[in-house]
């Protein structure tokens, strides 16, 4: 197991230094298509969970700035109407919203969805992309580990609660999971609020992110004839201001070689432009195309047989409707 592990990370780091990097981003650009940002997504509107800063942010502003209607979900009220402000500002776009929800809280998701619901507007595009890297183990109000409360319950409790409003965009609803590479170095695995008593925010994180992927997999599959599509999606080792808070060495290590926060977004503002048609609904994306769930040798394919368990703890924890 110890070999295994070493393995995982060595190879992450090896595949990670040559794609995930500003220089990787430059190099896959080259076989991108202009004409494939062209399309103008006019009376859209797409929900972007953790959107006033880093990657959320840049997503937001991309969609906004292609005509979309826009609903930013963030968890503080005076950060969240500031980054609207400058949206406006920066695209013309009058047409983006701010949503105050705190997504680390069952019950505050469940009190945007009602009150989202009451609009009765279709949802277009979900952007799953609030997410967090807390590196002590620290417990929510409702009992939940943080990290756990934000990346997997939080992601799965929004979709679910989003899916009659998706269904309103049938056929051309999407939903967008922005998880990481660092999903590499882990298989999945039914402990999901890291039980061991030395706990790691790093493993917790590229596990939750592990589930992301699987759970993708799953919707696409259980969910095929609503006409929605499900990605997930990586968008590379990127200078946010997550990554400087929860990995400060990492963040100085590669100063000057990760990318910026638009090319961060730029996968998830290309998911959201596509026709469906070009798209595998299910798949995991990375720079404009689909991209390996598991490196050479890493033993994590087999993991995924775990979701259906894993979906059935999480839905109860959740308390939501079958």
């Amino acid at each position: 197991m110890f070999l295994l592990k070493t393995w995982r990370s060595t190879a992450f780091g090896i595949y990670g230094y040559m794609n995930f990097t500003k220089n990787g981003f430059l190099e896959h650009s080259k076989k991108f298509k202009p004409e494939d940002m062209q399309i103008q997504i006019e009376g859209k509107n797409c929900v972007v969970t953790g959107a006033n800063s880093g990657i959320g942010y840049a997503a937001a502003e991309g969609l906004a700035s292609r005509g979309a209607n826009v609903y930013m979900v963030c968890r503080n009220k005076e950060r969240g109407q500031e980054a609207l402000t400058k949206i406006q500002s920066s695209t013309g776009n009058q047409n983006v919203y701010l949503e105050v929800c705190d997504l680390s809280s069952v019950n505050e998701i469940k009190s945007f969805a009602t009150s989202f619901a009451s609009k009765d507007v279709p949802v277009h595009v979900l952007v799953n992309n609030a997410g967090l890297l807390e590196n002590k183990r620290t417990i929510t109000p409702e009992g939940f580990e943080l990290n756990f409360a934000v990346n997997v319950l939080g992601t799965y409790t929004m979709t679910k609660l989003m899916l009659p409003l998706l269904e309103k965009a049938s056929p051309d609803a999407k939903v967008i999971t922005v998880s990481s590479g660092g999903m590499y170095t882990s298989p999945l695995t039914t402990d999901l609020q890291f039980s061991g008593e030395n706990f790691d925010g790093v493993l917790q994180y590229a596990r939750n992110k592990r589930i992301q992927v699987a759970l993708t997999e799953k919707w696409a599959e259980k969910f095929k004839n609503k006409g929605i599509g499900f990605y997930s999606m990586h968008p590379g080792w990127a200078e946010t201001p997550g990554v400087a808070k929860s990995l400060p060495s990492f963040n100085e290590s590669f100063s000057g070689k990760l990318r910026t926060s638009e090319e961060g977004a730029d996968t998830i503002v290309w998911l959201a432009l596509q026709p469906k048609e070009k798209l595998v609904s299910g798949s995991f994306y990375f720079d404009r195309a689909e991209a390996t769930k598991h490196l050479t040798l890493a033993g994590t394919s087999k993991s995924h047989d775990l979701i259906d368990s894993v979906i059935d703890t999480v839905h109860s924890m959740a308390a939501l409707d079958p």
